[in-house]
């Protein structure tokens, strides 16, 4: 198959693969820094980092070394025993988070899973019962098991799915007297995104947090804050909340922890974690082993000495900037939402014919919903390349006026 034309190779694809996602018409083969490659040899500038996920851009020579060398030494274990990896990834995730214990997995949705049991356990351990709720948001997205679909506040992305985990409730995000009136005796669990990702990047306001933080403390309820997407140093913080002066008792994360590899984490207070999950409770095959293990533990550590975030927070106001720019110019721009490196353009338009547009001129962009594009580019990037973007986007949107 060496020889394929770029077209034979997405027409073979499409024979192999189960058509679970619309894909872009181009097949990537390689990656630079904050740029792209297709078999073709043509250059992308990318502001999707493959959903949040290469943070550190495409070969870091640093990490790239780290992987090659566990790899010659030891891919994986079960959980059946300890390896080094694993316990240097746990103790740098702990530092960086704040919090005090970890479970690895291989995903963000799976975090999400763990997260959901480990709130379950903690009610039942206080009380001997099986029936408490959980409140989440609508317009979240936690994932696509069973479990996440649960509590993803999109009625379209669960409706052929039903029935879920069940003894779930929505409230509206930044609505605190929303969750109030949901608030039951039988609640465990309030479970949002710091900053609602495929829900339109919104960051949830800090008396919204702040409330739920208190509903959380006086009713012995767990605050479950989801930073797989918008965690990891993308907001301008190693995580989200942080710029909220508040702590989850049980935080997710994946997607830049990992920067490639299939990794994941939900953790907890040494509280929660005391009270919750116990020997035989959860497990995973895979999760933790000392291959993804020694990336996250690679990835933490170049993020906090070379302070990614602060670059994060730095060119996520530039970028913010240039976006209001380019609102100014737009009429169908209704609004720029975001936080650092995690913004949004709101349209009064679908948005797919500005992003093939923007894909034929050599940028990289996504949508969240039909009518927002998502900007969540390496935390690496620099104001040139948020200006050479600018540049592409203000002809895309022009040209599809």
């Amino acid at each position: 198959m060496t020889d394929m034309t770029m077209q034979e190779y997405i027409e073979q694809a499409e024979k192999d693969l189960l058509h679970t996602y619309n894909r872009f018409q181009i097949v990537l083969d390689k990656g630079e820094g904050v740029h792209l490659y297709d078999i073709e040899g043509k250059e992308y500038l990318d502001f999707v980092a493959g959903i949040a996920v290469f943070a550190l851009g495409y070969g870091n020579k640093e990490y790239n070394d780290t992987l090659k060398n566990q790899i010659d030494k030891l891919l994986h274990t079960s959980n059946y025993y300890y390896n080094v990896p694993a316990i240097e990834a746990a103790r740098a995730f702990k530092k960086f988070s704040g919090m005090d214990r970890v479970f690895f997995t291989n995903s963000g949705a799976e975090a999400i899973e763990g997260a959901i049991k480990t709130a379950r356990k903690y009610a039942f351990l206080k009380d001997g019962k099986t029936d408490h709720e959980i409140i989440a948001m609508n317009h979240s997205f936690h994932g696509r098991t069973m479990g996440a679909l649960s509590i993803t506040g999109n009625p379209h992305y669960r409706e052929a799915f039903e029935p879920g985990i069940g003894n779930i409730k929505f409230a509206d995000y930044n609505d605190l007297e929303s969750v109030k009136a949901l608030v039951t005796d039988k609640t465990c669990a309030i479970i949002l995104e710091t900053v609602q990702g495929e829900g339109g990047l919104t960051p949830a306001t800090e008396e919204f947090l702040k409330g739920i933080r208190k509903i959380c403390d006086e009713k012995d309820i767990l605050m479950i804050l989801d930073e797989i997407q918008c965690g990891m140093g993308r907001c301008g913080y190693p995580f989200a909340f942080m710029k909220y002066g508040i702590k989850p008792d049980v935080l997710t994360s994946a997607k830049a922890l990992g920067c490639g590899v299939p990794i994941g984490v939900f953790s907890m207070t040494e509280k929660v974690g005391s009270a919750s999950l116990v020997a035989g409770d959860h497990g995973t095959t895979y999760g933790g082993n000392p291959f993804v293990c020694a990336a996250a533990a690679k990835v933490i550590e170049i993020m906090e000495r070379d302070k990614i975030y602060e670059n994060a927070a730095e060119m996520g106001e530039y970028l913010a900037q240039k976006l209001d720019e380019i609102k100014s110019e737009f009429s169908c721009i209704k609004e720029r939402r975001g936080m650092g490196l995690m913004q949004g353009l709101v349209f009064d338009k679908p948005v797919k014919d500005i992003i093939n547009t923007a894909l034929d001129n050599g940028l990289i962009l996504i949508n969240a919903g039909n009518e927002i594009i998502r900007f969540v580019p390496p935390l690496v990037i620099t104001r040139s390349d948020i200006d050479k973007m600018t540049d592409i986007l203000r002809k895309a949107v022009a040209s599809n006026e």
